[in-house]
């Protein structure tokens, strides 16, 4: 009787393994597949800003030279229009990031864009548009802490939304936000 008790706890305890580690990758949400992703999976292979920078001696310029403030110019310019992975448009994905408050009421926000890193949007200059997504959730959700990282489930479109704060390459519907946990 122990041995037979024994051998359901082992395989009650297998299920549960095969269940929660394997088919982890299989969550759906409104039928579809959801894929988690990195944020440089938003960046073409190809992008850098390096070759804005190429021939220029950066050291050489003051503050207050016009020469700086063109490059400025020419920097948020980049920024604003970082080229996107039109393959991701339409994908059902789960990403991390923190909330920059775009709409809301109170501490509730409904509309806010994601970023990679905390302090991002509220830093000159931003991240580029490829590394910002505009985030909508209609209930809203309660933001206490800016600090505090989470995870957004949605379906992502390859669209830009220009704010006073930051532009963003991506826009997502988001279906669910859930705290950062590893």
């Amino acid at each position: 009787m122990q041995t037979l008790r024994s051998l359901f706890i082992l395989f009650t305890l297998s299920v549960l393994w095969v269940t929660t580690y394997v088919h982890a990758g299989n969550q759906k949400l409104n039928g579809e597949t959801i894929e988690q992703i990195e944020w440089e999976q938003l960046m073409p292979a190809d992008y850098s800003l390096d070759g804005l920078f190429e021939g220029r001696d950066l050291g050489a310029l003051d503050d207050l030279d016009p020469k700086s403030a063109l490059l400025m110019d020419e920097l948020q310019q980049a920024l604003q229009s970082a080229p996107v992975v039109p393959e991701m448009n339409g994908k059902m994905i789960r990403i991390p990031g923190f909330v920059v408050p775009v709409e809301g009421e109170d501490q509730n926000v409904y509309k806010f864009f994601l970023v990679p890193y905390f302090g991002a949007c509220i830093h000159v200059p931003p991240p580029p548009s490829n590394q910002i997504i505009y985030a909508h959730y209609e209930p809203g959700v309660k933001v206490e802490s800016l600090y505090d990282a989470i995870w957004i489930t949605g379906k992502l479109k390859t669209e830009t939304f220009s704010h006073e704060l930051a532009s963003s390459g991506y826009s997502i519907e988001v279906f669910r936000i859930e705290p950062y946990d590893e």
